[in-house]
């Protein structure tokens, strides 16, 4: 069984066209950006606003590590 059809707790990225680490890894994608895609792709199945408060939150990370501390 491949790697890709196998999921360790839960079933939020089996029913996906592409899952997130997939796209990711194939897009050079770098791990915060990974994670963005992660917790927008899966929040409506799995933590609602807590994922996109994540997402935010990575945002802001990846926002500071591009551009430096916004005033």
């Amino acid at each position: 069984m491949s790697a890709l059809q196998e999921q360790v707790d839960g079933d939020h990225y089996k029913n996906l066209a592409i899952q997130p680490m997939e796209y990711s890894y194939k897009n050079h994608l770098d791990p915060v950006q990974a994670t963005i895609i992660k917790y927008v792709t899966r929040f409506r199945n799995k933590n609602g606003l807590v994922d996109l408060l994540k997402a935010r939150h990575c945002i802001n990370m990846l926002i500071e590590f591009e551009y430096g501390e916004l005033e």
